[in-house]
């Protein structure tokens, strides 16, 4: 497991790159770490205004292609000025934004005799949720239907929708579930004090 000294590390590591990449124009050296640092996971970093909490970014990737370290960098960059849904953060932004991050677990399957098992196979604040089906692919963060106030089908139905297919694709057969947890470090305030968000 990670420690909150792990955590504390990645979330300011990803704050102080996308200040650098703001104000500077660059992107900051991998610092030389060791330990769980270095492996390859899957990573998250998400943004949020403060006090409003309202998403400003979030961008990731779920497979364990780099070490922990490298991904927070780049997905950190990415977050604040590549995600679709929204403008490029500003640097007078980063005084009223929150920096997350998540780190995942590898994805899981989902193995079911039918579609209708899917609610009882997740549970609400471990898991996230990726749907696929042929080239459409949809993921969201464990902490979404916990902060969102879903249900379990409910979860199932916005994947579905993230993935840009019908919210109840979840009971077409041809449709893959998998399943990952995830552990997450957030700001209390913006470049503040960081803890871990419990889920549950």
């Amino acid at each position: 497991m990670y420690t909150i000294e792990d955590g504390t590390f990645l979330v300011k590591l990803a704050r102080r790159t996308i200040e650098t990449y703001l104000f500077e124009g660059t992107v900051i050296p991998v610092p030389e770490v060791s330990g769980k640092l270095k492996e390859k996971t899957g990573v998250f970093v998400t943004l949020e205004t403060y006090p409003e909490k309202n998403l400003r970014g979030c961008i990731g990737h779920i497979e364990p292609s780099y070490p922990l370290v490298d991904g927070t960098i780049e997905m950190a960059i990415s977050a604040a000025v590549k995600d679709p849904r929204f403008p490029p953060v500003t640097q007078g932004e980063m005084e009223k934004i929150i920096v997350e991050v998540t780190i995942l677990t590898p994805p899981v399957l989902i193995k079911i005799k039918s579609p209708k098992e899917y609610p009882d196979n997740i549970e609400i604040g471990r898991d996230g949720l990726i749907v696929e089906k042929g080239f459409y692919r949809g993921l969201l963060l464990p902490q979404v239907p916990v902060e969102s106030g879903w249900s379990k089908e409910d979860f199932l139905s916005h994947t579905c929708i993230k993935a840009g297919l019908m919210a109840d694709c979840w009971f077409d057969e041809d449709t893959k579930i998998y399943k990952f947890s995830g552990l997450v470090f957030t700001e209390e305030t913006p470049g503040g004090k960081v803890v871990e968000k419990r889920l549950k």
